[in-house]
């Protein structure tokens, strides 16, 4: 029955059983495979049941057929364009300068208070004689 098939092949095939660990796929009247949870789409896939529902028709790709078993593993984010990666993260030493120029307010504050610690003595000196 699997001889019909080969890796890397890519069909449409009929979501027909969802389980915690992946959904069976029927590939045509006699053969269904398996897509592992974590072929469901690029990610993190917590409850398939979000991604997917019985009856669904889904593209997917062969990863392998073993004849013996009668099994085939099938995959469905192998059809599909992986997303975008992220910018990279800043180094370091970009994020500290960043950090430096956000808190060089809190240095004028510092100066300001030296300042008004002046004034203010200056006032007590004031006042006592």
């Amino acid at each position: 029955m699997t001889d019909k098939f080969e890796t890397g092949q890519v069909l449409q095939g009929k979501v027909t059983g969802i389980q915690p660990y992946g959904a069976f796929v029927a590939l045509n009247d006699e053969v269904q495979g398996l897509v592992h949870i974590s072929e469901v789409t690029h990610g993190y896939v917590k409850d398939i049941n979000e991604h997917l529902s019985i009856g669904d028709e889904v593209n997917v790709k062969i990863l392998s057929v073993d004849e013996k078993n009668n099994k085939v593993s099938l995959s469905i984010r192998a059809t599909e364009e992986p997303p975008k990666k992220r910018p990279k993260a800043q180094p370091k030493k970009q994020v500290k300068q960043q950090v430096e120029e956000t808190n060089s307010g809190f240095n004028t504050l510092k100066e300001k208070l030296e300042e008004w610690i002046e004034q203010s003595e200056d006032r007590e000196g004031s006042f006592k004689k």
